[in-house]
């Protein structure tokens, strides 16, 4: 019950309900989560060019030769990747920070591998950058700090647009993500 612990979102009876499940009525799927995560821990590591999750030291996205190199795609995680990746048609290439800026916990332009970004938009490949992390203060931060990166070598730093989402009634939007679509608003 405490290993199931660590995963997001799994709470003290979370944990006991499923360690009870596997153990009391699917002990061959408890089996094959063990021989899965073994698998995936000893397998899969952190493309070299934009640190997103690969079984090879390149990631087919990278390697895709039908996407368009020069547009780069900054996000957080992997999963980021991922939910880009189902709802869009975005056909650029990406570069995963795994994580934001958050000096508080010791999370530095280092940290989040800024270095190597820098090196790749300093080989004149990359014309514009989109910036999709997520709309928290560090996000914004790291967002922020990556646009001013961009600038000073004249790559176009675009953001994606957050406020209110499809469906959504007003009343019910909180007042920061309001104020934000107001100012993000665009001619129709």
């Amino acid at each position: 019950m405490d290993a199931l612990r660590c995963l997001p979102g799994v709470g003290p009876k979370s944990a006991q309900r499923l360690a009870f499940h596997l153990l009391e009525r699917d002990r061959p799927g408890a089996y094959r989560l063990i021989k899965a995560l073994q698998a995936a821990l000893q397998s899969i590591g952190h493309c070299r060019l934009c640190h997103n999750l690969s079984e090879t030291e390149v990631c087919a996205l990278c390697l895709d030769s039908s996407r368009d190199h020069s547009l780069l795609c900054i996000i957080e995680t992997p999963a980021d990747a991922l939910a880009v990746e189902q709802a869009t048609g975005y056909r650029g290439i990406y570069y995963v920070l795994m994580g934001h800026l958050s000096p508080l916990d010791g999370i530095g332009p280092v940290e989040l591998g800024l270095d190597q970004l820098e090196g790749r938009l300093n080989t004149g490949e990359i014309r514009e950058i989109i910036l999709a992390t997520n709309p928290t203060v560090e996000g914004e931060a790291t967002a922020h700090y990556i646009a001013n990166m961009a600038r000073d070598r004249g790559i176009r730093a675009t953001r994606i647009a957050h406020g209110v989402p499809l469906g959504g009634e007003l009343e019910y939007i909180d007042g920061g993500t309001l104020s934000h679509a107001f100012s993000g608003r665009r001619e129709l």
